[in-house]
């Protein structure tokens, strides 16, 4: 039977249905915004999985090109891996619905969001969170949802729910919410130095909007009538949990003050072996549970020092920075790096400079782009003192670069100001704790080492949360341990200004409330300023100049109509000219050229040459010319690249001559002076003035000279100059 709930978000309606399609899943939802469509499944396997001691949830956002009326590329035309968008946006949906699951459910659930329908106005990957929520509320899955999830943005300072593209491009904020009821649960987006308020404002703007998309799923879900799967949280042994605690409490508090991470991890692993080894002779197939309960007497303890004592794992108090030190140029042939270092975290972060040729190409639902700035994070195993195979970037990878992609990303000066495309690459050499944060620093720093006139610096600080009933404590810069036992990952970066980037992952299953958030954010713009302070000892502002090995870019602008000229037949001119200078040049439709070489002189070579072919003729302007043709009235000299003018047979000598052959020959060289350009852009040139004016006696011409239809140019076989003088070419 097929069900269907709708709602009204700006004008647009939700639709949420089920019932109709994919009805072997054990939950989907057709989601229809516009004329946007996504199509969301969850399955669970049978059985639970045994042996584990996580919640093995697999989520995958998938786009049809076909939603867009689009063929892929290559070979296979087939859709291939997926792309950066599509986990961004699996990312999305994990983050939001892994909260919500019971503790010690462990069978395997797989969520697919399919977009089948693309309007290119709605960004269908809000619309896949809610489809998720719906399908697992519509499944006999335990899932203690359902939540909502929209996109905020502010045009002309008025908030906006789920904006076109359109309204995005306008938008000085863009960040997706969800959560449920009662708290926000995930928070992905990014802002141009938007204040903390505003920032608390949209959030809970996003918040009250969630609960009438909440509700329509709990109609739907009592008018189908869906019945849950009987599920109960694994409880502990009592005896098992009280000779494990026997063992290991009197050790956990000096486990937990251990700040350096290698040792701590090794006192760990030492304790918890004594514990299994004792434990096992009593009672075989314990070794799990003796883990989990390890985990749990460690995690309280952690969590007892913070709220009873203000005492944390390192020693610091809740809002104290870990000590942090920077390095510019620390890698002789990069065109800038810098190491930026915040206690057990290191980030080597480089900045490379190229041209137009350089972006990035992008073929998504909403059609080819390029893109002229990227920044890539590398989580290396050795960071962590493991031992794994090296593969691809991850959904980590790709989801932290975004982050601090989206931070820098409004600090960056415009292509006219900066013509260049930038790749920052963040190479994570140690973590523990806010590597993400660590790359948004280490970037700017590069940036400015480079000689990028960035508008501000930029930095950042991953904000934590212990919450125990009415206790709460908000943790600034949490290291890896606070953030494996605490409730509560919050990022935000930013300039002295305001925020540029924010993400925010939950583990309660209660979320977090408006008062919280307002605390974490004002403790994070604290700890973002002091970070700043200690940046600008190392570097204050941008270098006057770039590296000697980044190109020099010179870019100027000329007219549409002329670069079919510079281009030449064939591209014959704009060759010769990289042939003759080394430099790349790149020329766009409206007529902005770029020109790069390492090599500064070479560059400016190369402008100058492109520079006179397009140069117009200027009446008064005197010109180095060469002659190019002769006629029995007068001469045609080049006076610019491809550019004749007409010296006629009166204005060559200071006398009256017969022929011009007696004066002149094909490619002499002489300078003529520009009288007139007419309306057809024909050239008048003179040399007789040139020599009037050095002093030269001058004879006034007579009636011996060809009639005024010879000096017209008529019949010359020639072009003149302006648009008609020029040499045709095709581009």
């Amino acid at each position: 039977m097929r069900y269907h709930t709708e709602l009204t978000l700006e004008g647009r309606t939700l639709d949420i249905e089920t019932g109709h399609v994919a009805r072997a899943a054990d939950g989907a939802a057709w989601v229809r915004y516009g004329d946007t469509v996504v199509l969301v499944t969850a399955v669970a396997s049978k059985q639970q999985r045994e042996g584990v001691d996580f919640f093995p949830l697999t989520v995958d956002y998938q786009e049809r090109f076909y939603a867009a009326g689009k063929i892929p590329g290559g070979f296979f035309k087939r859709e291939g891996r997926p792309h950066e968008k599509e986990t961004l946006s699996a990312r999305l949906i994990d983050r939001s619905i892994r909260p919500l699951f019971p503790a010690g459910y462990h069978q395997d659930v797989q969520i697919i969001a399919t977009v089948l329908s693309a309007d290119l106005e709605n960004d269908p990957d809000v619309l896949a969170v809610v489809g998720a929520s719906a399908a697992l509320t519509l499944s006999p899955i335990p899932f203690l949802g359902p939540l909502g999830c929209v996109r905020v943005a502010r045009v002309g300072g008025q908030f906006v729910l789920n904006p076109t593209y359109a309204q995005i491009t306008q938008s000085d904020l863009d960040m997706v919410v969800s959560g449920t009821d009662d708290a926000i649960m995930m928070v992905e987006g990014g802002a141009h130095e938007v204040p903390e308020d505003v920032l608390l404002e949209a959030l809970m703007h996003g918040h009250r909007a969630l609960k009438a998309i909440i509700a329509k799923q709990r109609d739907l879900a009592r008018e189908v009538g869906v019945q849950k799967a009987p599920f109960a949280s694994p409880s502990m042994d009592p005896a098992l949990h009280a000779r494990v605690e026997a063992l290991v409490r009197p050790h956990l508090r000096d486990l937990v003050f251990v700040p350096e991470k290698e040792i701590q991890q090794a006192r760990r692993k030492e304790l918890l072996g004594t514990a299994l080894a004792e434990l096992k002779a009593e009672e075989e197939g314990t070794g799990l549970e003796v883990k989990e309960i390890f985990d749990d007497l460690e995690k309280k303890e952690l969590r007892r020092l913070i709220l009873e004592e203000g005492r944390r794992a390192d020693g610091r108090t809740t809002t104290t920075v870990r000590p942090i030190t920077c390095e510019v140029g620390v890698l002789p042939r990069t065109h800038g790096s810098a190491l930026f270092t915040r206690g057990q975290t290191q980030a080597l972060v480089t900045t490379t400079l190229g041209t137009s040729e350089d972006e990035q190409r992008l073929d998504d639902l909403e059609g080819e782009s390029t893109k002229r700035f990227m920044l890539h994070y590398n989580f290396p195993p050795f960071s962590v003192g493991e031992v794994k195979f090296i593969r691809g970037a991850s959904r980590r990878d790709i989801g932290h670069g975004n982050l601090a992609e989206r931070a820098i990303h409004p600090v960056l000066p415009s292509k006219e100001e900066f013509p260049y495309t930038v790749r920052i690459v963040s190479d994570i050499l140690e973590s523990n704790g806010s590597s993400s944060m660590a790359t948004v620093c280490g970037a700017s720093l590069a940036l400015m080492d480079t000689g990028v006139p960035v508008k501000a610096a930029v930095a950042g600080v991953a904000m934590g949360l212990v919450k125990e009933g009415d206790r709460t404590a908000v943790l600034t810069d949490i290291q890896g341990l606070e953030d494996h036992l605490g409730d509560m990952d919050f990022k935000v970066a930013g300039t002295r200004v305001g925020v540029t980037s924010i993400q925010m992952d939950i583990k309660l299953r209660e979320g977090v409330t408006e008062s919280v958030l307002q605390q974490a954010l004002a403790q994070a713009r604290q700890a973002r300023l002091n970070v700043l302070e200690i940046m600008d000892r190392a570097m204050a502002a941008p270098r006057p100049s770039l590296s000697p090995y980044a190109p020099r870019i010179l870019s100027f602008k000329i007219p549409v109509d002329k670069i079919r000229e510079v281009i030449g037949p064939g591209g014959k001119i704009i060759r010769g000219i990289v042939e003759q200078t080394g430099a790349k040049i790149d020329i766009e439709d409206d007529g902005t050229v770029a020109i790069a070489s390492v090599d500064e002189a070479a560059a400016r070579k190369a402008m100058e040459i492109i520079g006179r072919i397009v140069e117009v003729a200027e009446v008064g302007k005197v010109y180095q010319g060469r002659v190019v043709k002769i006629t029995d009235f007068g001469a045609f000299v080049e006076i610019l690249p491809g550019t004749d003018g007409l010296l006629h047979i009166s204005q060559i000598s200071a006398e009256r001559i017969k022929r011009v052959e007696d004066v002149l020959k094909e490619g002499q060289e002489i300078q003529v002076k520009v009288i007139e350009v007419d309306k057809a852009g024909k050239i008048r040139l003179s040399r007789r003035d040139l020599l009037r004016e050095a002093g030269e006696k001058v004879e006034e011409p007579g009636e011996a000279h060809p009639p005024a239809e010879e000096r017209s140019g008529s019949g010359s076989g020639r072009p003149h100059g302006g648009h008609g003088g020029r040499r045709s070419s095709g581009r």
